[in-house]
């Protein structure tokens, strides 16, 4: 099983790489230019993601937003920066795939309250010596 996984792995690029040079034969566009422009737009992508990452962690540290949101969006959009790095339309396509795919855990992980009924808490205090 590793052998096979480590074949795929060995092998994508290479395949990837044959795919955009066809690609490119049958668009008319040089090689080197898809090349040069997917790795230019992952690298803005990283880029602009490292910012973000920090603003929505401080978001959910502040409590404005639940952290795994965060944290998958900024992970989803740091895999998608390294897969334009890579050469080839294969993984560009892929990369934008996983941009557009409609990932929304805002819901579902929000901070919970105490009993689920609000931000207070309503009740009589009262010293017992």
């Amino acid at each position: 099983m590793r052998f096979v996984v480590l074949f795929i792995l060995l092998a994508f690029p290479v395949v990837d790489l044959m795919v955009t040079m066809r690609f490119a034969r049958w668009t008319g566009i040089p090689t080197l230019v898809w090349l040069l422009t997917s790795a230019a737009i992952g690298t803005l992508l990283l880029r602009h993601e490292r910012g973000g990452f920090r603003a929505r962690t401080l978001g959910a540290l502040r409590g404005d937003q639940p952290l795994m949101r965060g944290l998958v969006d900024s992970g989803r959009k740091v895999l998608a920066g390294m897969l334009f790095i890579l050469p080839g339309v294969l993984s560009d396509v892929l990369a934008i795939l996983l941009l557009l795919l409609p990932i929304n855990l805002g819901r579902q992980l929000a901070p919970q309250t105490a009993g689920g009924f609000g931000d207070s808490l309503d009740g009589d205090y009262r010293r017992m010596e």
